[in-house]
C-alpha cells in the first residue's frame, strides 16, 4: 500500500488510474496504426515542421559548430526541455514531437496510458550520474543509503541508476526512504537538507561541490550506467507519414552532432560549458573528461534487454505494472543512426 499511494502521489490520480486501466491516450485510428507501419518517405513533404526539445540549447549548437547541413524541414520550435516528466507532458499538450531522453521516461509513460515510440538509441557506457550527499553528511558509500533520505524521481534517468545502485548493494526499497522528487527540485531538496543523497549528472557536479564541498557536502561514484540515451516521439507524430520522414531525417543529424561535440572538446567546452553555462574551464574538462563515447547500434536487441531489465525492476518495487517492452521500439528507425555515422561509432 505505501508504495501505491507514493505512486499516486508522483503521477497524480488520474496518471495513476490511466496507467491501471490499460488504455493507452491518444491512441492512434487503426488507420494511422498502419501508417506508422508503412516504410519511411524517401523525402520529407514541403512544409513539414517539427517541434523538437534541445535541453539548454544544445542540439541547435552542436549543429551549428558542426557546420551540419540544413535539415529538409522547419523546426517550428526548439523547446529548452530535458525532465522525461516534462517531455510528457508536452507531448500530451502537443507542444512537443521529438525528444532526447533515457530510458525510463517511455516506461512512465506506457504506464500513464501514453502511446510514443523510441526511434533512435545511443549506448552509454560509463556513468553519467553520481551520488551527491547533502552538505554535513557522514555518508561515504552506497551502503549508508540504509535508512537514508533519497531523492527519487520515478519517470526519468536518475531513479533508475537509484534503483539499480540499491540493488547492486543489496538494499531493498523498504530500507531506504524514497522522497519522490524531480531532478530539478533535486539541488535545492539537497542545499535544505530535505534529502541525504540525490543522483546528479556528472556535469552538474562540480558546481555543487564548488558550492558545498567546504560545509561537508561529498560525491558518491558507481559503476552503475543508465545505458539508453533516445529519441522518441509521440505515436501520433510517427503516424504521420511527413512527421515521420522528418524524423527519419533529424537522426543522422543527431547523431553526428554527438560525435562531433566528442571528437571535438576543447571547442565544446569553451562554446557550450564556458560561454552558455557558466562554468570554468577546468570545470568543463573534467565532464568532458567522462564523456561517453556515443555508439549507435545497427540492431537494438541490447537496449531491448536492457529496458526491459529496467521495466521489470520498477514493476518489482510496485512503481509499474509489467509488460513487454518491445511494444515501446519503432524499427523502423533501427539502423539510421548507425548508418550515419563512422564504424568506430557503431556498436
Amino acid at each position: 500500500m505505501r508504495r501505491r499511494l507514493f505512486l499516486t502521489s508522483v503521477l497524480g490520480a488520474s496518471a495513476a488510474v490511466a496507467g491501471l486501466s490499460g488504455c493507452a491516450e491518444g491512441e492512434s485510428s487503426a488507420a494511422t496504426q498502419g501508417a506508422a507501419t508503412k516504410p519511411l518517405a524517401d523525402k520529407v513533404p514541403a512544409g513539414t515542421s517539427l517541434k523538437i526539445a534541445s535541453y539548454l540549447g544544445q542540439q541547435q549548437l552542436q549543429f551549428r559548430l558542426a557546420k551540419l547541413p540544413e535539415l529538409p524541414f522547419t523546426v517550428s520550435n526548439w523547446l529548452n526541455i530535458g525532465a522525461g516528466p516534462d517531455v510528457i507532458n508536452a507531448f500530451r499538450a502537443k507542444s512537443l514531437d521529438l525528444a532526447n531522453n533515457a530510458g525510463i521516461p517511455p516506461i512512465q509513460a506506457h504506464y500513464q496510458g501514453y502511446d510514443a515510440k523510441i526511434v533512435a538509441i545511443d549506448l552509454t557506457r560509463k556513468p553519467n550520474y553520481l551520488f551527491a550527499t547533502k552538505p554535513g553528511s557522514d555518508i561515504h558509500t552506497v551502503d549508508d543509503f540504509k535508512g537514508r533520505r533519497l531523492a527519487f524521481s520515478q519517470g526519468q534517468a536518475q531513479g533508475v541508476v537509484l534503483l539499480r545502485a540499491l540493488k547492486k548493494a543489496g538494499l531493498s526499497y523498504d530500507q531506504v526512504k524514497l522522497v519522490p522528487l524531480t531532478s530539478n527540485q533535486f539541488f535545492t531538496a539537497l542545499q535544505s537538507g530535505q534529502v541525504d543523497v540525490a543522483p546528479l549528472a556528472i556535469s552538474q557536479a562540480p558546481a555543487y561541490l564548488k558550492q558545498y564541498g567546504a560545509k561537508g557536502a561529498r560525491t558518491i561514484d558507481t559503476d552503475v550506467v543508465d545505458l539508453l540515451n533516445l529519441l522518441w516521439a509521440p505515436q501520433s507524430v510517427l503516424s504521420d507519414p511527413a512527421k515521420a520522414a522528418a524524423v527519419a531525417a533529424y537522426i543522422p543529424q543527431w547523431a553526428q552532432g554527438q560525435v562531433w561535440a566528442y571528437e571535438h572538446p576543447d571547442v565544446w567546452n569553451e562554446q557550450f560549458y564556458v560561454k552558455t553555462q557558466n562554468l570554468t574551464l577546468a570545470q568543463a574538462q573534467s565532464i568532458t573528461k567522462l564523456a561517453n563515447k556515443p555508439l549507435f547500434p545497427p540492431s537494438w536487441d541490447e537496449a531491448i534487454k536492457w529496458e526491459q531489465e529496467t521495466a521489470d525492476l520498477l514493476a518489482e518495487g510496485g512503481f509499474v505494472k509489467k509488460f513487454d517492452v518491445s511494444s515501446l521500439f519503432d524499427h523502423r528507425f533501427e539502423s539510421i543512426a548507425a548508418k550515419a555515422v563512422p564504424q568506430e561509432y557503431r556498436k
